[in-house]
């Protein structure tokens, strides 16, 4: 299973496991593999503890960090969510520019499954923007290229800015980009980053239409030799194969990392997604205003019904549901309140494979397992094929 992409990071797997949570991302890169942290989710505070952390814990393992620099939102072309002098993300032109009709509508939804306000002692939480702008992702890329760890730099929704390529080749950094169809992936390679992540609408998260099959192998061709790393639906090392044959060269994996041992992951969602079916993972715009492919829910329902408003344009979506997501998580195991009927994640079609605990490296050795298992299967289907000749 041993890659290029194995030599230029000094892994001994290619398996890049995406996570929120700083414990599998150790766990991954010490087992051989490359954990990549998702920073999204963080503020430029607490990124700077997890990669901390992370540094501390990770046996001088090399790992990434995953973040979103829209080519474009709302508001962009009029300079909003840019960084000021002191590096700070102004959220207030965003947060006035949600309809009244969306906060009413989302407030309705809520009494409805009786999801109460947070109480003052848990007020506080929403972190703004965070990631969802450009001042935000260059706030994440300026601190994680300050760790030496840090070898890989992975953006979604649009090529990252050539100042930013060029900062991170200066530190010695790659940087990879997710995409969901040929013309993405040549946008890419023009605009100079290392590797593709060929990401097919199995995914979890923010994803395309096409499929696995027909995208990774037309990726592959449409950039070569630039090393393209299969992403969506997998999450075996048979899967893994799979995508090697097709012509990539590692496997981008972020579901199947929610539910391990190590993940901070709530219970209540766990058991949702050992529950769960593949058609269980829809796509729904009601994450950010692009489709993602989450976990089917009562909220997810509501955003499609008749009585929904619409969906708001990145990232106004987010703006409009960050405090009731908040409340939703804080009341979700409150027996007076049916807010884990709302409550969901992120997660791709791979969802009805998890269905157990298992430890983060355990994942990564039977990555390992059946890998060599596949390839021995096919080798011994080529051998008796010759041997009919």
């Amino acid at each position: 299973m041993r890659t290029e992409l194995c030599d230029m990071f000094g892994i001994d797997v290619p398996v890049f496991a995406f996570s929120h949570c700083r414990d599998v991302v150790a766990a991954v890169s010490k087992a051989g593999g490359m954990g990549v942290l998702g920073a999204l989710a963080f503020s430029p505070e607490q990124l700077e503890i997890e990669l901390k952390w992370i540094d501390d814990n990770i046996d001088g393992k090399p790992y990434g960090v995953d973040i979103v620099m829209p080519a474009n939102y709302e508001g962009k072309d009029r300079g909003l969510g840019q960084a000021d002098e002191a590096g700070n993300v102004d959220s207030t032109a965003f947060e006035d520019m949600v309809p009244q009709a969306h906060k009413q509508w989302i407030e309705k939804v809520l009494e409805e499954y009786k999801v109460p306000q947070m109480p003052e002692s848990a007020q506080g939480g929403f972190g703004g923007l965070l990631g969802w702008t450009d001042g935000g992702g260059r706030n994440q890329v300026d601190i994680a290229l300050h760790h030496p760890g840090v070898k890989l730099l992975v953006n979604a929704l649009g090529p990252p800015p050539k100042d930013i390529i060029e900062a991170a080749h200066a530190q010695g950094v790659k940087v990879a980009a997710l995409v969901g169809a040929v013309e993405h992936a040549l946008r890419q390679q023009e605009q100079g980053v290392d590797i593709i992540v060929a990401q097919g609408t199995e995914a979890g998260g923010h994803t395309g239409d096409i499929g696995s099959m027909v995208l990774l192998p037309d990726v592959v061709d449409a950039v070569a030799p630039l090393p393209v790393l299969g992403a969506g639906g997998i999450g075996s090392g048979r899967q893994a194969a799979a995508a090697l044959a097709l012509g990539a060269q590692g496997v981008w994996t972020g579901s199947v990392w929610l539910t391990v041992e190590e993940s901070d992951m709530t219970p209540t969602v766990k058991e949702k997604f050992y529950a769960a079916r593949s058609q269980d993972a829809v796509r729904s715009r009601s994450l950010s205003g692009k489709p993602a492919r989450m976990l089917k829910t009562a909220w997810t329902e509501a955003w499609e019904s008749d009585e929904c408003p619409g969906f708001l344009p990145m990232p106004l979506q987010y703006m409009a549901c960050a405090d009731a997501n908040a409340r939703i998580s804080h009341f979700a195991k409150n027996p007076n309140s049916r807010a884990s009927e709302l409550l969901g994640m992120p997660v791709g079609q791979i969802v009805s494979r998890m269905n157990h605990e298992v430890k983060a490296a355990d994942v990564v050795y039977q990555f390992m397992e059946e890998f060599v298992d596949a390839v021995e299967r096919l080798n011994g289907l080529l051998e008796a094929a010759n041997q009919h000749d």
